[in-house]
């Protein structure tokens, strides 16, 4: 006897079970409830159709009704509206445009009901010129309302993923642009000595970035809408647009006996099963287990949820499939840069009470000699049994695939050794004989065997002045052209015969440009029994983290 399907949601996670599920079983009856007009959208891509990058509407829409019923023979029903949950008598409550309000009953039930824009009660956001993109629709008004008011100015609310890339596209369309954001820094998966970069780079390319600062109210003002800061600063622009976060869009589910979390995300097990058999939960409206801390967490991501689709649909079939966590591994572009970053952050591990180690390199991209060849920053975190936890990489060529391979490295439960020992292509143009993702894996065995002995630039500062020396190894020209105040000058390659101008009852916190030579110069004093540190990621990484201080 054949068993009927419901999946409530078709975005993601939704499309991809309902995709999974036909495959395995064409006997089985599945019907897709989709609240809204489109299903299986590009939602990642809604900025980049804004900008123009993307200048063709259909593109996003890989799949319609239409074609996803005749390939797969689902029951698509858009415009329908799931408004509740009998898991008693196993029906879903239905309001339809085309149908009204009416019943259908499954005997397995999918959840993806995805999560929806965040706006909070703030005086004045009821305005007619504050937008949230969260979907398709919300994508036409957006462009509508820029084309017909001839738009040039827009404010964007919110400095995670989509407030980036929504503000980089407007400011490439020509807006003069504002990116306000609450929090000390955008873009909170990275840690601040790396988030430095990506915030440079939306400056140098004309946003108006505000940090640090929140929204008090939204007042239209002639043609135009105000939004005052609760610093009293007073912004003005054509269009705002939210781009806060979201939240797990599960209200209908309040009094259908499912277990949620404290902010409403549905609860579930390893196998994507809630607190009621036979219903499943998947993408940004559940939990999951972070794969690092094995932590509760919520990753609003479409990889993990359209994993999760195909795994529910899995269980379903009878296919006993586990998902063991979501990584957060996530890659975005600002202007030229690109950033990525994947598993745990610093700050996760110091409030968790996780024991962990980092390292910052400034690796190019493939051979410095070959033409082309750009600077990138590396940031690997890793635990004192060398387990690699997490990295991020900002740069403008080839961050995507040390990304990937660091990720790989972690999901597979690998060390900061399979770092160094990965065998990786190599030629000129593409990497270097020691790509960027074995010489961090280099770095941290160093870190680990005792041979290197690393300081992060903010530790340096909260060690006592009178008790280390700050020394600069590198060129004579580099240290004329900027270096840290207070700091001697001994080029690395005249340091042994210079050994009686450091004070040896002092620690001997050395820097060079990037930290290879503050290698060299850590074994050189380590073994004339000097106390040393050398500071991860050198100057370059001091440099960035003072000009931010200063400003």
């Amino acid at each position: 006897m054949s068993k009927k399907v419901i999946i409530i949601g078709g975005v993601a996670g939704g499309a991809s079970a309902a995709a999974r599920l036909r495959r395995l079983d064409e006997s089985t009856e599945i019907v897709l409830f989709e609240r809204g007009q489109y299903i299986s959208f590009a939602n990642c891509g809604l900025p980049y159709y804004i900008g123009g990058v993307i200048q063709d509407r259909q593109d996003l829409l890989l799949q319609t009704p239409e074609s996803m019923m005749k390939r797969f023979r689902i029951d698509i029903r858009v415009n329908s509206e799931v408004v509740a949950v009998d898991a008693k008598n196993k029906k879903v409550t239905v309001k339809s445009i085309d149908r009204g309000i009416y019943d259908e009953t499954y005997d397995k039930l999918i959840l993806s009901p995805g999560a929806k824009a965040i706006r909070p009660d703030i005086p004045g956001i009821g305005s007619k010129k504050i937008f949230s993109l969260r979907n398709i629709s919300d994508t036409d008004s957006i462009k509508t309302y820029i084309d017909q008011n001839k738009v040039r100015s827009s404010i964007v609310i919110g400095g995670g993923f989509i407030g980036v890339e929504t503000a980089e596209n407007l400011q490439e369309m020509g807006l003069e642009v504002s990116l306000v954001e609450a929090a000390p820094h955008i873009l909170a998966p990275f840690d601040i000595d790396m988030v430095l970069y990506a915030e440079q780079e939306l400056k140098n390319n004309g946003v108006n970035l505000i940090l640090n600062d929140g929204v008090e109210s939204f007042e239209e003002f002639k043609d135009r809408i105000e939004v005052m800061l609760k610093s009293s600063t007073r912004l003005s622009a054509d269009m705002v647009i939210l781009a806060i976060g979201v939240a797990p869009d599960t209200a209908f589910l309040r009094d259908s006996g499912l277990d949620l979390g404290p902010k409403g995300h549905i609860l579930v097990n390893e196998y994507l099963e809630t607190n009621i058999p036979d219903i499943y939960a998947i993408g940004d409206a559940i939990e999951v287990k972070d794969y690092i801390t094995k932590q509760n967490t919520a990753v609003p991501l479409a990889g993990p949820a359209n994993k999760q689709g195909r795994i529910a649909a899995d269980n379903i079939a009878g296919r006993r499939t586990r998902y063991k966590g979501t990584q957060g591994t996530f890659i975005l572009k600002i202007f030229k840069l690109c950033a990525a970053a994947t598993g745990a952050n610093e700050r996760t591990l110091k409030r968790l009470g996780i024991a962990y180690k980092s390292v910052i390199l400034h690796p190019f991209s493939h051979a410095s000699y070959y033409p082309g060849a750009m600077q990138m920053h590396l940031k690997l975190i890793f635990g004192n049994d060398g387990k690699v936890l997490g990295a991020q990489a900002i740069g403008y060529d080839g961050v995507d695939k040390r990304i990937d391979v660091i990720a790989s490295v972690i999901h597979l439960g690998g060390t900061v050794d399979d770092l160094a020992e990965l065998e990786l292509a190599y030629a000129p143009p593409f990497s270097s004989a020691r790509d960027p993702v074995n010489m961090a894996g280099y770095v941290a065995q160093n870190v680990l065997s005792g041979l290197s002995h690393m300081i992060t630039w903010e530790e340096v500062k909260k060690l006592n002045p009178d008790d280390y020396m700050l020394l600069d190894v590198r060129t004579e020209f580099e240290y004329k052209n900027g270096h840290v105040p207070g700091a001697i000058h001994i080029p690395v390659d005249e340091l042994r015969d210079r050994l009686q101008e450091l004070n040896p009852d002092k620690i001997i916190v050395e820097y060079c440009q990037v930290g290879h030579r503050g290698h060299v110069a850590d074994r050189i004093l380590s073994q004339h029994g000097f106390k040393v540190m050398n500071v991860t990621g050198g100057y370059r990484t001091i440099r960035m983290i003072e000009d931010h201080n200063s400003t």
